[in-house]
């Protein structure tokens, strides 16, 4: 299907072209793919739109789902190894056929039961959706898609002595160090962030959840809710332990600090030698 307007390892937005017993074609004249009888949604009729995802069932025939996977093609993923064979590995990614991770494409061979981050690729050779645990290929920051202060998508990579290496939505590397970090993290965790700083030769340092003040603002409204659900007042001040804060509050001690001075400046709240007070409108 070189030609073909159905996108493999994708999903699909397709016209419902005909109807059978066993299922629906989906699709434009012989550019069709069939979504058997158990995916078809109770009540749709020809001409209605589908959005499906698209592989190779065991059979090696082109198949439509309504099942979500845990990654298309391009993504990279943390998925469990469920058998492994002569030839390579099998991943379950959430639907009825596992995703194949031959021999070749293993660092340090995989194990029944192990986690393993992969890149999800389509295989020149056999037209069919694949992993490989060499996804070094797929990252550069030779030409970076992205600028301070973009919001991004994280992958946590690999743990090193000043922090963890990221990958950047799927395409470059990063750096989120641990004086960014608010709470654990390991390899393979998918984490919202953001990016911090550009530095020579195209090197990224990257901070988690949202940017400076849009993060108070969020977090400036959990603080809030927190003081009118407590009788407006807390035991928490700038010389609580930072544990404390996180265990409370979710947020760094330096957030916490941020964004009370915030709600200080607005007239929200007042300090008290002990705490933090809500202000009586």
């Amino acid at each position: 299907m070189a030609n073909s307007n159905i996108k493999v390892g994708e999903f699909n937005t397709l016209k419902i072209a005909r109807g059978f017993e066993f299922g629906m074609y989906l699709g434009e004249d012989k550019d069709v793919v069939l979504l058997p009888k158990r995916f078809v949604p109770p009540g749709v009729k020809v001409g209605d739109v589908l959005k499906v995802f698209v592989y190779h069932d065991s059979e090696d025939r082109l198949i439509a789902t309504t099942q979500h996977p845990l990654g298309v093609v391009g993504d990279i993923v943390n998925l469990e190894a469920v058998s492994v064979t002569k030839q390579g590995a099998f991943l379950d990614w959430g639907l009825m056929k596992d995703l194949f991770v031959a021999k070749s494409q293993q660092l340090m061979g995989m194990r029944v039961g192990g986690h393993y981050l992969v890149k999800i690729y389509l295989d020149e050779m056999t037209g069919r959706v694949a992993a490989t645990e060499k996804i070094e290929r797929f990252l550069s920051n030779d030409h970076l898609t992205v600028k301070e202060q973009d919001p991004v998508d994280l992958v946590v990579y690999r743990r090193t002595d000043i922090g963890y290496v990221v990958i950047i939505n799927n395409q470059h590397t990063g750096v989120l160090h641990h004086n960014d970090i608010f709470h654990e993290i390991q390899v393979g965790d998918k984490l919202k962030g953001y990016i911090k700083n550009i530095r020579e030769e195209n090197r990224i340092d990257v901070g988690s959840g949202k940017m400076g003040y849009q993060r108070v603002e969020d977090e400036a409204g959990k603080i809030m809710r927190l003081l009118q659900e407590n009788n407006g007042y807390l035991p928490y001040h700038d010389k609580s332990d930072p544990e404390e804060i996180y265990s409370f509050f979710g947020m760094s001690k330096k957030t916490f600090k941020m964004t009370t001075g915030n709600l200080y400046k607005n007239k929200k709240i007042i300090f008290t030698q002990t705490g933090i007070k809500l202000v009586e409108e």
